[in-house]
């Protein structure tokens, strides 16, 4: 990977993937690009920045022609929470932006395609604990079919056009950096906020949802040593199993307040209850594992101290 385009790139995960790709490869050798124009201080850090609304295959094409791009993350997508509020939005934004970067991976003979998925692929008659990598996939939301179908697309373009397609299942994101965009685990996020402004929070999941997560840190690591691993070594390609802990609200909670005594959280489930009941509660990620070595850094405790610290120095 040399020239590197990173879609969606002022979202939750994109803003911070942008800079840690930028250190390994160089910051003019990433490009940001994203939609949204709206924060135009945030588009001004990121720079080099590009328009691309990923639904429009001629723009796309021409960034990676002007950039010389060969390797590209494609995170541009409607979220769960989101996308049930306009489904149609989130199936035309999700699809249509795969298929173009498909299609212009093949024609410009990309190098590597990085496209993630996420746990919303899971839904009814799948283990819920330790849910295997090979598994029944009946999600229940919009984002989760357009996940479900976007795994199987990159491993129809691997197999019939040679395109080295990856991706890997996200579980909840937890980022001190910068605000989820409309997910159905965004409470993990924040309630951080509360607790560090002295705040009570309303939960939106019953207190005892449990949830894979994983903290920001390890999200850019697996995603960086899945796109930098040997191809030869891969069995799977664009539907990796990937974990580090899980909890529910209550533990959360308990958790956050052995640093912050005074904090409290009632709970007042809403439409993304029944989402979140459809997911795992734990995930086996063996597979990812044995075929690149992946290996969390942060434990649960770790991650909530962390979060607590950072958050406290921010919001000063």
């Amino acid at each position: 990977m040399k020239k590197i385009l990173v879609t969606g790139a002022l979202g939750q995960i994109g803003t911070e993937l942008v800079r840690e790709l930028r250190l390994k490869y160089g910051h003019d050798n990433v490009i940001a690009s994203d939609k949204n124009l709206s924060d135009t201080q945030k588009i001004k850090a990121l720079e080099p920045f590009e328009y691309a609304d990923v639904t429009n295959a001629e723009e796309l094409n021409t960034i990676i022609e002007r950039h010389n791009i060969d390797s590209v993350f494609h995170l541009a997508a409607i979220l769960s929470a989101v996308g049930e509020r306009n489904p149609m939005q989130c199936w035309n934004v999700n699809m249509t932006g795969t298929l173009n970067i498909l299609e212009i991976g093949v024609a410009k003979k990309l190098n590597r395609i990085i496209i993630p998925s996420s746990m919303a692929v899971w839904g009814d008659g799948v283990s819920k604990d330790m849910t295997p990598q090979e598994s029944v996939l009946r999600p229940t939301t919009m984002y989760g079919l357009t996940k479900v179908c976007g795994e199987r697309l990159c491993d129809y373009y691997f197999l019939k056009y040679g395109l080295d397609t990856r991706g890997l299942r996200y579980p909840g994101i937890i980022s001190s950096e910068t605000l989820p965009g409309g997910g159905t685990t965004d409470y993990a996020v924040d309630i951080f906020y509360k607790a560090v402004k002295d705040e009570d929070y309303s939960c939106f999941l019953s207190e005892g949802t449990m949830l894979p997560m994983m903290y920001m840190p390890d999200c850019l690591k697996a995603t960086i040593d899945l796109a930098e691993a040997d191809v030869s070594r891969l069995q799977h390609h664009s539907d990796f199993n990937v974990a580090s802990f899980s909890f529910n609200p209550a533990q959360l909670t308990k958790a956050i307040q052995k640093h912050k005594p005074d904090f409290k959280v009632v709970y007042e489930p809403d439409f993304r209850q029944s989402i979140a009941d459809s997911w795992p509660r734990t995930i086996d990620d063996s597979a990812a594992r044995a075929e690149w070595g992946w290996q969390p850094a942060y434990s649960f405790e770790d991650m909530v101290t962390d979060m607590l610290n950072k958050l406290s120095q921010k919001l000063k």
